[in-house]
């Protein structure tokens, strides 16, 4: 029995000597052969305990196309995140009809379902257009602004529509109280994000169809964004936004902001130049902030190479005027200017066609679909040349032309579209 207790004694004191000696020596990375350690060159994987990854979707309507939203969604199913949150926009909505919202709802959350991996979401103008809506996603899902934390991190889920209709945008005072407690409760956490509809923290631009300009004019920052700047203050934050659908980087104070483009919403999917294109955020959080790529949908493709295809159908597309061929050069003092943007404001209420100047002061409109042209009849045209576009505190840059072309109550440029192919010339003077 002594030598039975013996063994056990001696048994207990080599396994409680293993265990520190393996608390004290951290884990190896890979297992490699002497004469094969050259071949690597690093023998620690990227595994640090408190990373993680997780992918943002932006907006789905505003007039949406087949077939894209619900190929993110099986795009995420290869991905394989953590999660995935979005940033609204959601539903067309716009509508007070019950049975249209219904149905609308029901498509989003069929492909929603879908997802191996939680969704989270943020409502949008489109889903918080008016009472009825609102009322109907709090029977839904509660809560309209929300928060939670993950290793660390604390997620804020804010509401840009509150109360709904504003078009500016608009964080109620109550909202304001409730993002002060989180920050409060949560002061210890590693890193904040910031997940918002509307990018409140820049001027709200007229829409022309179906995108707004660069650098439009507007409000400024607004509806009680500058109050949930001050609460976050100087503590480690990034901020996500859509709305727009055109993506953006913006840095304030600090801090950096992204304003992303669509995944299925309407755009004139002009590309990476003008910031539009359907993608998916995918971000890795490490332990000294977010690492984001940019993964455009075309460029996701299962094993097999084929391209992922679904029934979802699009947005119906009323009363589209034929557009006709236009192109043209934008010329100031002789010279020609590359990145100004030209707008052409129709003058009997019809869409307006826009286009951005390429190295050589030319550019090719586009008022539906990238470079499709413009509809017959006439036209007010403004010009804009910002540098930067936007500077760090999210106001637009200094104009390089002259302020009287900016405006179309002052511009004196007018456009004439024919039937045909178009060329039009704008020479402008100091």
């Amino acid at each position: 029995m002594r030598r039975l207790l013996l063994v056990l004694g001696v048994a207990g004191l080599l396994c409680a000597a293993v265990a520190w000696s393996e608390s004290q020596v951290p884990p190896p990375g890979f297992r490699l052969s002497d004469d094969s350690r050259k071949l690597v060159s690093r023998t620690q994987p990227n595994d640090e305990p408190d990373s993680f990854q997780f992918a943002v979707v932006s907006d789905r309507t505003g007039g949406h196309r087949s077939r894209v939203f619900s190929r993110a969604v099986e795009q995420l199913n290869l991905l394989q995140p953590e999660f995935v949150l979005s940033v609204g926009d959601l539903i067309e909505g716009y509508t007070t009809d019950q049975a249209r919202l219904a149905r609308e709802w029901r498509e989003f959350q069929k492909y929603v379902t879908r997802l191996q991996m939680p969704f989270f979401y943020v409502p949008g103008n489109h889903d918080l257009s008016n009472v009825a809506q609102e009322k109907l996603w709090k029977e839904k899902f509660g809560r309209r602004y929300y928060d939670f934390t993950y290793k660390g991190v604390l997620f804020l889920m804010l509401n840009s529509e509150d109360p709904p209709g504003k078009n500016e945008g608009h964080i109620s005072a109550e909202q304001l109280a409730f993002i002060k407690q989180s920050l409060e409760t949560n002061r210890d956490a590693r890193w904040t994000l910031v997940f918002l509809h509307k990018p409140m923290w820049v001027p709200a631009p007229p829409h022309p169809n179906p995108s707004p300009p660069l650098g439009g004019e507007g409000q400024g920052v607004r509806g009680g964004w500058l109050d949930v700047e001050r609460m976050l203050g100087d503590r480690p934050h990034t901020v996500f936004a859509g709305h727009v659908h055109r993506y953006q980087k913006f840095v304030r104070n600090g801090h950096n902001y992204y304003q992303l483009a669509t995944t299925g919403g309407g755009s004139k999917m002009r590309g990476t130049d003008h910031g539009e294109f359907d993608h998916i955020v995918w971000i890795t959080m490490k332990k000294d902030g977010p690492v984001l790529a940019n993964l455009l949908l075309d460029g996701v493709l299962p094993e097999d190479l084929h391209a992922i295809e679904t029934g979802e159908e699009g947005a119906p597309v009323y009363a589209r005027k034929p557009t006709q061929p236009a192109q043209g050069k934008v010329l100031f003092d002789g010279q020609p200017v590359a990145g100004a943007q030209v707008v052409l404001l129709s003058l009997s209420k019809g869409p307006g066609a826009d286009a951005i100047t390429g190295a050589d002061g030319s550019f090719v409109l586009s008022t539906y679909t990238a470079n499709d042209g413009a509809p017959a009849g006439e036209y007010a045209v403004t010009l804009v040349w910002r540098k930067p576009l936007y500077d760090a505190a999210g106001k637009p840059g200094k104009n390089l032309l002259p302020a009287r072309y900016a405006q179309k109550a002052t511009s004196p440029l007018k456009a004439v579209i024919k039937s045909g192919n178009n060329n039009l010339v704008f020479e402008l003077q100091k």
